[in-house]
């Protein structure tokens, strides 16, 4: 990380080198002219803040930079770069210092001061004075008619929106740009099923299924809305219903067939349908051999059948699709049926496996972002780290599903 820092700081460097010397080329008047003072002490400081830079010493090569630079039209996105090479280091009430000196320069372009008004805005939400970055960014929208920049500034509004949790307010935002932005959909839709859970908790169970049906007519593969609808169902014994919700999910986003099982079993078992449990599970089975199915249907059949039966149909399967999380049930299936077949103790290797797949158990990853890799143990709905919307979903494979 530091070295791209230092990396973006020399390209920062040379782009003011190269200004300084089309700035004192177009003074000279005659090639036999004399440097003046001026250009020498701006040369002699240059080159002052590229040896700090060579030697790693940034901040006092920044500081030498901003002295020698003076704003003009000509280096302004040079300002504009070294305050946001200030926020990327996490400097951000520096880069602030940056923008407002370039604000206070009356002679700039509107367009220019529109562009630094976005920056300040990035500045102060790195600072999380929202208030402030609110201010700006509404400045934009009222006073633009530059369409990038008023995309920008409805971005940045909606992200400050959604991280004071404020969802309405984020919905009326970006609203009129599904159509030329339909990836906006996603998020929106996430922030109904928030708004939906608000409502839930305050017992306005209509108002919450109104949020449900509309986040699934902007994003019609929101599984989260799905399993919202279908627990609502659970909750007013509707479970027949509730079941058709939750054979949508396949549909949606197959590699949510566990995120979904916990409230299928419930459903069935409300409704006091084993076999139709059962059923439902080997149809899934059918579509993703994923092992929370696998191991649903060998606690079924060791219920109803033994746990012999159990570890036939888990041994079967895990041969077509083998995981440690299957491995390690049969290996409980095998302890316990040597425990009813009357061994004072289960076998010595059999512990030593369990011991390993347990080891193995707590350090794998349960789920994982699609978009930046980040892992998490429990399912979120947005990712922590790249703040996706959705894409963290359930690991597939050998040490997953």
């Amino acid at each position: 990380m530091r070295d791209v820092a230092l990396l973006s700081l020399l390209l920062v460097a040379i782009a003011i080198g190269y200004g300084l010397g089309y700035r004192q080329f177009g003074r000279r008047r005659h090639l036999t002219q004399s440097p003046t003072p001026s250009s020498q002490t701006l040369s002699k400081e240059y080159f002052v803040g590229l040896n700090y830079l060579l030697n790693e010493q940034p901040d006092e090569a920044i500081n030498t930079f901003i002295n020698v630079l003076a704003v003009n039209s000509d280096t302004v996105d040079t300002h504009i770069a070294l305050g946001k090479l200030f926020r990327a280091r996490g400097e951000a009430d520096k880069a602030v210092s940056i923008h407002q000196n370039l604000l206070a320069r009356p002679a700039l372009s509107q367009r220019t001061n529109e562009q630094i008004h976005l920056e300040l805005a990035r500045d102060f939400m790195a600072l999380g004075v929202h208030d402030r970055a609110q201010r700006l960014l509404n400045t934009v929208l009222e006073h633009s008619g530059d369409d990038e920049h008023r995309y920008a500034a409805k971005q940045l509004l909606v992200d400050l929106l959604e991280r004071e949790k404020a969802w309405q307010q984020a919905l009326e935002v970006i609203q009129p740009l599904f159509k030329q932005h339909p990836k906006l959909r996603r998020p929106a839709a996430h922030w109904l099923c928030e708004l939906a859970i608000e409502a839930i908790h305050e017992a306005s169970r209509p108002i919450a299924k109104k949020h449900l049906k509309k986040a699934l007519q902007l994003d019609e593969k929101c599984v989260r809305a799905t399993l919202l609808l279908a627990e609502m169902e659970v909750d007013n014994g509707h479970y027949g219903r509730a079941i058709e919700r939750l054979d949508h999910i396949p549909r949606q986003e197959i590699a949510h067939i566990p995120t979904m099982l916990p409230a299928l079993k419930h459903a069935y078992l409300r409704n006091d349908d084993e076999a139709g449990y059962a059923a439902h599970l080997y149809r899934l089975l059918e579509q993703a051999p994923y092992t929370s199915i696998i191991i649903a249907l060998g606690q079924l059949v060791q219920q109803r059948d033994g746990v012999d039966k159990a570890i036939e149909l888990i041994g079967e399967h895990l041969r077509a699709a083998p995981s440690l999380g299957g491995l390690d049930y049969l290996i409980d299936l095998y302890i316990e049926s040597q425990r009813l077949n009357g061994k004072p103790s289960p076998d010595t290797r059999l512990l030593l496996l369990k011991h390993h797949t347990d080891a193995l158990m707590l350090n794998r990853t349960r789920h994982r972002c699609r978009h930046c890799g980040f892992a998490s143990d429990a399912l979120q709905w947005q990712c922590p780290s790249c703040r996706y919307w959705g894409t963290i979903k359930p690991v597939i494979g050998v040490e997953g599903e």
